[in-house]
């Protein structure tokens, strides 16, 4: 009897322990309660720090950077100017701050300024877009008077870039190799041909760049974002981060939150993602943007005929073998695809795309070789910009895809995203050769910034809307603005959101929460 005694104690034990537990497990959702000369008395739980208010504009700083005119020069890299409006370029010296050499060396930043308005507003790009002087000035010809009256807009190359230090160091047939790649490679030994294209590029860029490669990245170039404050002599860094740029700014302010302005984000990368997550992400963002892309382009009489994306798909596909002939080089599938990105980037372009598509699948890839040509070749003083770009998306990224996934993965994303499915695992397979950065970009947490108002564009082919959605949730400080257009960007391209950023960075009125702008 004793023994039976003893198993039913040793099984009611745990029984009873578990009860207890579960009636104690889990944070209680009552408010603390105390007693006071035998009262109780309720104890508001610590509420999270407010959002801190919009920074004013303030006064123009003591600008200590060496301007000089260079308005035909912007006049002839953009194609013409608006009457009356000029430029004037400088350049930012910055500490270089290697992995090996803390704190040590000189980075080199191009700038450009635009406006009468004397408070300065940086204007940063895509790393892997034209240069960020180049995109700034663009983007001045499409802001409303009011910013540039009330603003200097200020662009600049990030490093690698542009004319900053450019990393220039990929050679020529390494370039031609990756951005022309099969983009419907799925066999592992197919994507072994891209790896060793990777490698080689890799080793050439280590042996040119040196310390040099390391520097080049999103937290080392929010350390030039501060300098230019400095160098600015302003008290806050005012700033519009389109695309990529995003996450720039958001290190920033984890970096030096007390220097936040008014900043916007016309699109950001999904900061709950990881790169695998984030390219999977944007190949089905691309797909979409297609889609729309192709039903426009039908309702104008489309040159492409009544099924642009058969006509593509089999042009794509005819092309993995038998490039076309144009100036100087050959089209192969991988730069079909390369130039539709570019091309559904902006909407005002999809004309010309439909236009390059139509005389692709006639035989002529000249057009197509046009667009896509600022990724492997220098155009004027700019290098080319697939260098400064898989140096820098490397560098941000702690993730390393072993070869026998990268497989897997194009298998799975091929299928799913026939169009743009390999070139996205492209993207991921080409940081496999690159060395570790040390530690991760940090995560977007700071409650006490500004308000931040992010844009999301329903149908973008390099950041989905959903990406830019998880970043104003992820910004304790975010504020979402929604977009239902197409192309990679809604400022100055949507009157609605233009009006909105232009009404929060001039006045500082913080725009509606959700609120959405129209196609």
């Amino acid at each position: 009897m004793r023994r039976t005694t003893h198993r039913v104690g040793a099984v009611l034990l745990p029984l009873l322990l578990l009860v207890v537990a579960a009636c104690s497990a889990g944070p209680s959702e009552r408010p603390a309660v105390a007693y006071h000369d035998g009262a109780q008395q309720v104890v508001p739980a610590p509420q999270p720090p407010k959002p801190a208010p919009v920074p004013p504009l303030g006064s123009p700083g003591e600008d200590s950077l060496s301007w000089a005119d260079c308005t035909e020069q912007t006049r002839a890299e953009l194609g013409g100017l608006p009457p009356g409006m000029t430029f004037s370029c400088a350049r930012l010296l910055s500490t270089l701050d290697a992995p090996d050499s803390p704190t040590r060396g000189t980075a080199r930043n191009e700038l450009i300024r635009a406006g009468s308005g004397r408070v300065p507003l940086v204007v940063l790009g895509d790393v892997g877009g034209e240069p960020g002087t180049t995109f700034a000035a663009r983007l001045a010809t499409q802001l409303p008077p009011e910013l540039l009256s009330t603003f200097d807009i200020i662009g600049m190359d990030r490093r690698g870039t542009g004319e900053s230090d450019p990393a220039d160091c990929v050679p020529p047939a390494q370039r031609e190799s990756i951005v022309g790649f099969d983009p419907r490679a799925t066999d592992r030994a197919e994507l072994d041909r891209l790896l060793e294209s990777v490698l080689d590029a890799s080793q050439e860029c280590l042996l040119n760049l040196d310390e040099r490669l390391q520097a080049y990245d999103t937290w080392r170039t929010a350390g030039d974002l501060e300098e230019l404050r400095l160098q600015l002599g302003v008290p806050k860094l005012h700033a519009i981060g389109r695309g990529e740029a995003a996450r720039l700014l958001t290190t920033f302010a984890e970096r030096f939150p007390g220097s936040v302005g008014r900043m916007v984000l016309d699109g950001a990368p999904d900061p709950t993602r990881d790169a695998i997550g984030q390219a999977e992400s944007q190949a089905q963002s691309a797909e979409q943007t297609f889609d729309v892309f192709a039903a426009d382009c039908v309702s104008r009489g489309c040159p492409l005929g009544s099924d642009p994306r058969k006509v593509v798909s089999d042009l794509v596909e005819r092309t993995r073998t038998t490039p076309l002939p144009a100036p100087g080089t050959a089209v192969s599938g991988g730069r079909v695809v390369q130039a539709m990105l570019l091309g559904l980037s902006d909407r005002a372009s999809w004309p010309g795309l439909a236009d390059a598509l139509a005389a692709a699948d006639r035989g002529d890839g000249a057009a197509l070789a046009a667009i896509s040509a600022p990724l492997v070749t220098a155009q004027g003083v700019n290098p080319p910009w697939i260098d400064g770009d898989m140096i820098t998306s490397c560098n941000d990224t702690t993730l390393r895809v072993p070869p026998q996934r990268s497989g897997e993965l194009a298998a799975d994303w091929v299928n799913r995203f026939p169009l743009f499915g390999g070139a996205a695992v492209q993207r991921v397979v080409w940081c496999g050769s690159w060395p570790v950065p040390q530690q991760p970009l940090p995560a977007p947490r700071r409650l006490d910034l500004p308000p931040i108002p992010v844009i999301s564009t329903a149908n973008d082919p390099q950041l989905p809307g959903l990406g830019s959605d998880h970043m104003a949730e992820q910004l304790p400080t975010g504020v979402l603005l929604r977009w239902q257009g197409s192309g990679h960007g809604a400022l100055g391209r949507s009157p609605c959101i233009t009006e909105a950023v232009s009404r929060f960075l001039v006045q500082g009125a913080v725009p509606t929460d959700g609120m959405a702008c129209p196609g």
